[in-house]
């Protein structure tokens, strides 16, 4: 069953505005991943489903439909090399 219809920009936030159907979430699983960088610290990164955009008359190389998601997310800072944390002051606040 379609969504509210709505218009967005597809395929970059740069494009011409284009009619897609907004489509709720039932379910998603959101798993962390981890990203060990060059300097040693570890980012763990999770995504946020908030909704899709089925985008109207396009579809991928499979014939599948195309979509827009609608995101955001969540990072945190596992771990970081003691030589980039903030010295400690000695202060007590």
């Amino acid at each position: 069953m379609p969504g509210r219809k709505i218009r967005i920009p597809f395929p970059t936030p740069a494009s011409p505005l284009r009619d897609g159907y907004e489509v709720g979430v039932r379910e998603s699983t959101e798993r962390w991943s981890e990203i060990t960088l060059e300097d040693g610290s570890v980012l763990r990164l999770k995504p946020t489903v908030f909704s899709a955009v089925r985008i109207e008359g396009e579809f991928d190389p499979e014939d599948n439909p195309m979509y827009a998601v609608k995101a955001g997310q969540v990072l945190v800072i596992a771990s970081a090399p003691d030589n980039l944390r903030k010295p400690k002051s000695g202060k007590v606040h």
